[in-house]
């Protein structure tokens, strides 16, 4: 995809950008590491790195970076190399998706660090998102590493931010400790358990990455505190897997309420998402969870 970014002084500029929403963005529940500004911009952490990033009429600013670092880590991160016109074109053939997708029409899906994304949902499972986020930068903060960006983004000073810890360093940890400071409650023995997995090198993440969906999911199951839904969340924001389809309570009311006509187990649902939507059922999965999740819809 080409697009005409413009570096400035103190920030980035892509002019004209479609397909691009920071709040749809981060909004969609795919990821824990960003917070809203009072100005209506979004701070997010990825790979150690720090990004403040505003929509302006057509324009998207990112604050805090350079093309450097924007061409290494926030083009992927932002997913800016496909093509979501066609995404959207070919999924509103959906009379359902068709009125989704003009609701949240600025989602991206995120390609996120695979060991965060993996702790991050082990700490979704039965979660709120504002317990969610309150974990994981506990979880940063205590045992990650601290970011240097000279505490300043914007012409704002930022209180200090820290990198997810690796699978090494969390693996250290006692799970009675992790419980206690970072309040993941019941899956501190699940997070240890499965940091040990992967830092003892029983399990290599990077792996699923030439795996199907179906493989990648088989393997991360075998890990403490991942089930189907958690594992296609991982799948899907970690593993360029787009063929995945989580199901959680607003994609079962939605479905049940647009699709099935009935009461369905949440397998069934999968399935059929996934055989309905094809390779682009990740996408979808998206839409239609935000969609749902914010006008309530099937509640």
């Amino acid at each position: 995809m080409k697009y005409n970014i413009i570096e400035e002084n103190d920030k980035l500029v892509i002019k004209d950008m479609k397909d691009f929403d920071p709040k749809h963005i981060f909004e969609c529940g795919q990821a824990f590491r960003w917070k809203l500004e009072d100005d209506n911009s979004y701070t997010a952490i990825s790979r150690g790195k720090i990004i403040n990033v505003k929509k302006e009429g057509k324009d998207v600013l990112f604050y805090g970076t350079n093309l450097q670092d924007f061409h290494n880590i926030w083009y992927n991160y932002f997913d800016l190399d496909r093509d979501y016109g066609e995404i959207k074109r070919e999924l509103s053939k959906d009379p359902v998706l068709k009125e989704a997708i003009k609701f949240g029409e600025g989602i991206r899906i995120l390609n996120q660090e695979p060991f965060e994304t993996l702790i991050s949902f082990i700490i979704s499972a039965n979660n709120q998102i504002p317990r969610i986020k309150k974990s994981i930068e506990l979880i940063s903060k205590n045992y990650g590493n601290k970011i240097d960006t000279q505490n300043q983004i914007k012409d704002k000073v930022y209180e200090a931010q820290y990198s997810f810890p690796s699978p090494e360093e969390l693996s250290k940890i006692s799970p009675e400790e992790l419980k206690e400071i970072c309040k993941v409650g019941f899956r501190a023995e699940r997070i240890i358990n499965t940091s040990k997995i992967i830092a003892s090198g029983d399990i290599d993440l990077s792996s699923i990455y030439s795996l199907t969906k179906d493989e990648g999911k088989e393997l991360l199951m075998t890990l403490p505190g991942v089930g189907p839904k958690v594992s296609e969340c991982i799948l899907l924001f970690a593993f360029n897997k787009d063929d995945a389809f989580p199901v959680d309570v607003w994609i079962k009311r939605i479905m049940e309420y647009f699709y099935l006509k009935k009461d369905t187990n949440v397998k069934y649902i999968g399935e059929h998402g996934a055989r309905i939507f094809g390779n682009l059922a990740g996408f979808a999965q998206q839409y239609l969870f935000y969609y749902a999740r914010e006008l309530g819809i099937g509640k």
